[in-house]
Parts: C-alpha cells; sequence; structure tokens
C-alpha cells in the first residue's frame, strides 16, 4: 500500500505539471485530503498533518493557482525532510450513526423541521459506558457536594437554585429541550436548522476577532467535507479541541461568504458512541440557570445524580393507578423528563411527574374541603328578607340578573353552620362590591362583624368609600363612618384601618375595632397585626385572592375560630384553573356586566401610528379627560426593546406640554405611590405614566383613554385588566396597544383584545397561549408552584382529581390509603409552605 506521504506528493507533482488547475485527482484534492483524514493517516506531527493544517477554510480549492503554486511547493519540501514521529495516536475513522426519524414534536421540545435526509453513513450506538459512583450514605438527602466536581462555590450557585439535596438536582426539571438528534454529515447540513455533525478536528486555534474579542476557530471534517465553527469569548477551546479528536456539534449552521458554519455550537468530545452523550446529538434539556452557572455544568451534574442515585428514587403511586392511567414508573419518568430518548418519551415523562403534582394539589384542597365541611362551629347568619328588600330599594341602580344570582348563593351559605368558603368572580365593573356588601349586610344584621382585607391601600380605601356609599353614611375625618340605613334597626360603623393613617387615625379605628365597636373593618395588612382583634368576626372578605399568602388569609380568618369566607377576583379564571386554584372553594360567577356600560374600544397600534394615537390623546385632554401610559418596565433595558415608564415620562412631557403628568412605579414607597394615585384620581393630574402596579384598584370615571407601551409583553387577561381602569365613567373609552414586535404571532395575540371584551373568553385564550406560569403575570403567591404540569390539560387534572376523591373517601387518613408516600408533600402544601390551596 502507498504511504499517504507517497500518495500527496505524487499528486502535487501530477498537480504542479497541470498548472494548478485543481485536475490531479477526481473530485479535487479537498477530497483526497478528506480522504486520508477518514482513514486516520494525517497523524499530528507528519508533514501531511502540516498540510491540511496550512489551507484556508474553504480548503484547496479555494486557492488562486498563484497561492496553490506556493502552498504545494512548501508541502512538497516539507514532505522530502526526514520524517518525525507522530505525537499522539490517531483516533479511528469516525463510527457510524444509525439514522433515525425525527421526533414527534412534545410541548417540551423544540419544533422540528421539516423531514430529515437520510445520511450518507450510519454510526453504531454502543451501550452506555459511565463509571457509577456509590452513593452517599444519606441518600437523596445527601448535600450536592457529594457528586463529583461540586465545589463549595458551585454548591452556592446552585442553592440560588434551591437546590442544595441530591433529590432538589433530580428535581429540578429542564421546561423545554433543544432538539439536536438530526444527525447529519457536513454535505448534508441544511442553514437555519438545528442539527448534529459527528466529524474530526482538522485544527483549532486561538483567534483575535472585531473589536480585539478572543474566540476559538476549528475546522471539522467527515468524509463528505469539512466545517468552519467559531466560538465566540471561548479562547480556551483551542487547547480543548486536540487536532484529529472525534466531536460532535450541535446548534444552527449559518452562511458566511457563502460558507457553512457554525457559531458557538454546543460541543462533545466523543469516545463512545451518541448514546451516552449529554450535550448533543439528542434532546438536549434546557434548564433554569442563574448567573455563573454554565448550563454544560448542570447537565453534567444531572447525568451524574441519575446515574448514581435514581435507583434510591422510590414511586409513591401505586401500580394499579400506574396502570389505569398509562403513566411510568417514578425512576422511569426522571430518567426521560431530563435525557429522553425521544420526544414521545419526553411527554410520557412530563405525563407522570405534571400527574403527581397535580394528584399532591387535589389530595390537599380535598382534604381541606372534608374538614372544612366537617366542621359545624360557623356563626349562622340569615338575612330577613325585608332586609334585603330594603337594601335593594335604597341602591342607586338596579341589581343584574347575575348579581341576584351570586347574592343567593352567599345568603344561602351564611344560613349554615358549616363555614362558607365560596370564590366570587366577575370581570371589571362587574358588581362585586355591592355582591360583597350584601353579605357583609347579612353578617352584621345577624350581630357579627366583618373584615374585608384589600391588597393595596387605594383599594381599601376604594371599598371603605364605596360601603359608605352603599349603606347612606358620611365618612368622618378620622377614617372612620357612621351610616343609619333606614333597613337596619341600629346605625352601622365602618372604619379603614391602613398604613397610611395618622398615628391618631389608626389609634382611634383600632380600639374601636377591638371593642367591637365596628362592624365592617375594611383594610389592608394592617387588619392581621398581632395587635388588630376583631372580638365578633362573622366574615372575613378577601379582595384580589391571589395576592395574598395563604398565612395572611388564615390569620384573618382565624381571628375567630371557623369563620365564614368570601374570596373575590376581578382576574376571570379559566374552570381548569379555578379548580387547581381554588378546588375547595365554591365557585360563583358574576358574567354580566351592569346595562349601560359601553366597551371599551381598542386598537393595536404601529410605531408607524404612534402619532396619530397621540393626537387622539390631546383631544381628549383638550375635553377634560384623563389618560393613563401604561408601560411594562421600570428601568430602560438595552436587552428588551420596551420604553420604560421613567424614560417615558421625560418625553411624553414633550409630546404633551399643556398637560400635568404624573409618574408611578413599583419601586416607590408604599405611601408615595398612594399619594400619587389619589392625586390623579381626584383629578390632579391628566396624564399618568405607569408600570403595571395599575393594574388592581385604581378608579377614575374621567379617565377616557390608555395607552399600553410594549403590549406584546403582557398577557392577554393582564392586558384586560388594564383596560378595565378606564370606561369606568359615562364617556366612550378608548385603549391603544402599542406592539414594539412585528411577529405575526404577537399581532394575532393582540387582535384578540380588538375581538374579545369578554373577560373570561380572554383568560382562556391566555391559558391557553401561554400557560398557567405567566397567566398572572409574575409569580403570584396564589398560585401553586408547578414545575412541569400543564394547566391546560384538563384530562390530566381531572384524573387526578378522581384519584384524590377516590382514595379520600369515607374520611380516610393518608395512613390508610396507598397514597401514603404523598402525605408529606400534601402536609407542606397545607401548611403554606409549598403553595396555596385556599
Amino acid at each position: 500500500m502507498i504511504p499517504p506521504g507517497e500518495r500527496l506528493r505524487r499528486a502535487l507533482e501530477l498537480e504542479r505539471s497541470r498548472g494548478y488547475r485543481d485536475t490531479a485527482v477526481i473530485g479535487g484534492l479537498d477530497r483526497m485530503l478528506r480522504t486520508l483524514l477518514a482513514e486516520g493517516a494525517l497523524a499530528p506531527g507528519t508533514p501531511e498533518h502540516e498540510a491540511l493544517a496550512t489551507l484556508p477554510a474553504r480548503g484547496y480549492a479555494a486557492l488562486s493557482p498563484e497561492q496553490r503554486a506556493g502552498w504545494a511547493e512548501r508541502v512538497l519540501r516539507r514532505l522530502a525532510q526526514p520524517r518525525v514521529s507522530a505525537a499522539r495516536p490517531v483516533p479511528e475513522r469516525p463510527a457510524a450513526v444509525p439514522a433515525r426519524p425525527a421526533p414527534a414534536r412534545a410541548p417540551h421540545a423544540a419544533p422540528a423541521v421539516g423531514p430529515r435526509p437520510q445520511p450518507a453513513f450510519t454510526v453504531r450506538r454502543p451501550a452506555p459506558s459511565r463509571p457509577s459512583a456509590k452513593p452517599h450514605a444519606a441518600g437523596l438527602d445527601a448535600p450536592v457536594t457529594a457528586l463529583p466536581g461540586v465545589s463549595a462555590a458551585t454548591a452556592k450557585k446552585l442553592a440560588r437554585l434551591e437546590i442544595a439535596t441530591i433529590r432538589d438536582l433530580l428535581w429540578h426539571l429542564p421546561y423545554r429541550y433543544d432538539d439536536f438528534s438530526r444527525i447529519r454529515t457536513v454535505s448534508e447540513l441544511v442553514p437555519g436548522e438545528e442539527q448534529t455533525v459527528v466529524g474530526a478536528v482538522w485544527r483549532a486555534t486561538e483567534v483575535t476577532l472585531g473589536k480585539g474579542r478572543k474566540a476559538t476557530e476549528a475546522i471539522i471534517g467527515d468524509h463528505t467535507g469539512n466545517l468552519r465553527v467559531v466560538w465566540f469569548n471561548q479562547p480556551w477551546l483551542a487547547r480543548e479541541l486536540r487536532t484529529g479528536a472525534r466531536v460532535a456539534l450541535s446548534g444552527k449552521v449559518t452562511v458566511f461568504h457563502g460558507v457553512r458554519q457554525m457559531e458557538s455550537p454546543e460541543w462533545e468530545l466523543l469516545e463512545g458512541g451518541l448514546s451516552d452523550a449529554v450535550h448533543t446529538g439528542r434532546l438536549v434539556p434546557v434548564y433554569p440557570l442563574t448567573a455563573g452557572l454554565p448550563a454544560r455544568t448542570l447537565r453534567r451534574l444531572a447525568r451524574l445524580a441519575l446515574d448514581t442515585y435514581l435507583p434510591l428514587v422510590t414511586d409513591p403511586l401505586p401500580a394499579e393507578i400506574r396502570a389505569r392511567h398509562g403513566l411510568l414508573s417514578l425512576q422511569e419518568a426522571l430518567a426521560q423528563v431530563h435525557y429522553p430518548d425521544d420526544a414521545r418519551r419526553a411527554e410520557a415523562a412530563r405525563r407522570r411527574l405534571a400527574f403527581d403534582e397535580l394528584l399532591v394539589l387535589q389530595l390537599a384542597v380535598l382534604r381541606r374541603r372534608a374538614e372544612r365541611l366537617a366542621a359545624a362551629d360557623a356563626p349562622p347568619l340569615a338575612l330577613p328578607d325585608q332586609t334585603l328588600a330594603g337594601f335593594r330599594a335604597a341602591l342607586p341602580f338596579r341589581l343584574t340578573a347575575a348579581q341576584e344570582r351570586v347574592i343567593t348563593d352567599i345568603l344561602t351559605d351564611l344560613r349554615r353552620t358549616v363555614p362558607m368558603s365560596r370564590l366570587v368572580q366577575g370581570d371589571v365593573g362587574s358588581g362585586k362590591t355591592v355582591v360583597a356588601a350584601a353579605a357583609a349586610l347579612a353578617t352584621v344584621a345577624g350581630g357579627y362583624q366583618v373584615a374585608l382585607m384589600a391588597p393595596t391601600e387605594i383599594l381599601a380605601e376604594q371599598h371603605f368609600r364605596t360601603f359608605c356609599r352603599l349603606f347612606g353614611g358620611v365618612e368622618d375625618e378620622d377614617a372612620m363612618c357612621t351610616c343609619t340605613p333606614p333597613f337596619l334597626d341600629r346605625p352601622l360603623r365602618i372604619a379603614l384601618l391602613r398604613g397610611g393613617l395618622s398615628a391618631r387615625e389608626r389609634a382611634r379605628a383600632q380600639e374601636a375595632i377591638n371593642r367591637g365597636e365596628v362592624d365592617v373593618a375594611v383594610g389592608t395588612h394592617a387588619l392581621i397585626q398581632p395587635d388588630v382583634r376583631i372580638p365578633r368576626l362573622g366574615l372575613a372578605i378577601v379582595d384580589e385572592q391571589h395576592r395574598f399568602g395563604v398565612a395572611q388569609r388564615a390569620a384573618l380568618r382565624g381571628q375567630q375560630g371557623n369563620v365564614h369566607l368570601l374570596v373575590m377576583t376581578a382576574t376571570p379564571i379559566p374552570r381548569t384553573l379555578a379548580l387547581t386554584l381554588y378546588g375547595d372553594l365554591d365557585v360563583s360567577v358574576i358574567d354580566e356586566l351592569p346595562p349601560g356600560r359601553r366597551p371599551v374600544k381598542t386598537l393595536v397600534v404601529g410605531a408607524h401610528e404612534r402619532d396619530a394615537a397621540y393626537a387622539f390623546v390631546t383631544e381628549q385632554l383638550r375635553q377634560g379627560r384623563q389618560a393613563f401610559v401604561i408601560c411594562p418596565l421600570v428601568e430602560e433595558s438595552e436587552a428588551l426593546e420596551v420604553r420604560a415608564a421613567t424614560a417615558e415620562y421625560e418625553r411624553l412631557k414633550e409630546v404633551f406640554p399643556s398637560a400635568s403628568l404624573a409618574l408611578l412605579h413599583g419601586r416607590m414607597p408604599a405611601a408615595k405611590k398612594d399619594e400619587v394615585m389619589r392625586a390623579f384620581r381626584d383629578g390632579l393630574y391628566d396624564v399618568l405614566v405607569s408600570t403595571a402596579v395599575v393594574e388592581v384598584g385604581i378608579d377614575v370615571p374621567n379617565a377616557t383613554v390608555m395607552i399600553v407601551e410594549g403590549a406584546e409583553r403582557f398577557g392577554l387577561a393582564q392586558l384586560h385588566q388594564f383596560r378595565g381602569r378606564v370606561g369606568r365613567g359615562e364617556h366612550q373609552s378608548y385603549c391603544f396597544l402599542m406592539a414594539e414586535s412585528a411577529s405575526e404571532e404577537a399581532q394575532a395575540r393582540l387582535r384578540l383584545m380588538e375581538e374579545i371584551a369578554d373577560g373570561f373568553r380572554l383568560a382562556e385564550e391566555d391559558l391557553r397561549l401561554r400557560g398557567p406560569g405567566e397567566y398572572f403575570g409574575t409569580r403570584q403567591s396564589g398560585l401553586p408552584e408547578l414545575k412541569i404540569a400543564g394547566l391546560a390539560d384538563t384530562r390530566l387534572l381531572e384524573q387526578a382529581r378522581a384519584e384524590a376523591a377516590r382514595w379520600l373517601a369515607d374520611g380516610a387518613t393518608f395512613a390508610e390509603t396507598a397514597l401514603a408516600g404523598y402525605a408529606p408533600q400534601v402536609m407542606r402544601l397545607l401548611s403554606g409552605t409549598g403553595g396555596d390551596v385556599s
């Protein structure tokens, strides 16, 4: 057999005789070099290897005849010199990888793009050959430092992700996958698609790119071609990727100056087959991260934890339930959710873990519901018919049929000794407050007190004033109101208790509440302070339920044993989400708006229409109206192309030079926020520039127009809440949604706001499009922390609820059921440390 050096020498001499036209070898000289590479003939330190290393990324074919001549002469001179032994062994030819069809799309996987072409060669996938470490004596509760390579510094970073033990690490789940399962040869790579290529390193060098940026540039080749690869800001990779090493690369292929290349792909040196890969050649998990913790490190640690500790995981779900619903075992689900074989297995793993989360949640809510129904120590509160009739007659408006229905639900509950636990949902402006007033009237008529807790001071003040008006009272200077309604045989006293009161006002209101002289105490968190006692508390009303933690509501309700509980929200909650959030509550819906309310006209506005929108606002201000401008961020951010409220406030001073503007954002002290909102409500400002803090509470009938900047960054439900801040008065109101994103998807989602005025329909769309984790905007205390369950999966939720009901039937305790293994998680949830179930 002719030695590689001799073959190359003959080819170059023939090329010289033909004028360096790249005709000496059939298919070109580059093809010959790739063949030598595939045969393992280009060992480091040899003239053949040096010849390869001095070629540009595009190879011999890209050189001019003059450049080819210079390169060939240098190589021929080097080939004539004495041989030097190779410094490193030459790797074997890359093993072949079998073709497999692209997996079906899964919710957490990157979408497959088109049919996958068949590769020109196959690669065997050997069985995994990882060395298994001995588990720590503490098992799953061992600290993460028990894993090899986890330093104290790494453990500190993991702790920011709430990962302290092996168990925490196993349950730190990926939120999506990068689909690198399409394995192709270099010649088959398709620009713009996620794919994997396996090849040998021709060369890897540290380079300096524009603006002095350090990078690694490598040439990777297989038997079909070569590929330029660049890793920006990772010059150290040049030392890792030794020449001749076999490597897998996963990522998107781009085209630069007509040449295909990869930029900063995932990479993995291969010793075995791709079945052992962690970062490439498969569905690769993408985990929530924290600053300073690379994705590669977290993937490696998750793999180590699975290899060593997965056998210690016990399954709390009985085999009969798994069989009934076609669920994986817990061990298999954990293995597949981290490193799935394909998209179908990833979905099966997600489904099992989602079932567990929903089962724990339903066990908790049904247990709490059973405890409530078993109790019979709430005061029965019957409202006399003539009192209710007098209340209706005194109202300045007629109750809607929906309001009448919900009031009947509440009064029926209050007559029983079983504590009421009822959620009232009503769209913005549907009239929830008058329903709450009817419940309060029944309580006061029965000789008991009422506590109404609101999330913000201005909303508490708004409820206080509304109650005073509904019961015919007059507010005095000390945040007290004495009412003498004709339908009651005695006066009714209402007090406002909030943080912004003066010391004298607070002391007077608190003393009156503690002595039992106040019938209705309205306030914020101040109502649950240790020095506030409501001696005859019969009804607790919580507004905007999802904005309070379970411990806060328990503190309010628990002041006087098992009192009745009424919770209200203006956030329309889809049935599936309500069943999960409030599975232990009875639900009433006010699905009808009072007559005469005109829907807010909503329009999606592009950047080119901004001036026209400003002109419209100017005309509204000229007519004496007021306006909101809502922005999603507090400070300018280069990463997010949105208009921050602080910058917008300064800019709008020039846009509306004749108007008075106010600024409101969440970083202001509570007292300052309340001061600004009151001033705007009272007409002291024309335009309020605000972040999302305006979503709840402020009621300004004179405000008729709203502009929402960066509208595509809000959910539909939140946009609907914003829109509800206008249209509260007699004038037609308008809402302009400014869309920074030009994507068709974002535009289509916002068009729903133009077409749909019903908050419940928008809520269903929002849940479908965005998922439960983002439904309430930022993470809210009332939303259980579900790491993987999809609340849009109604069927799975119903199955979990049915199993919980089956095993908790007839008052069975956890110890008496086959679900005893879930008891610790359920008890954490019920104690308020793991989420909220009421």
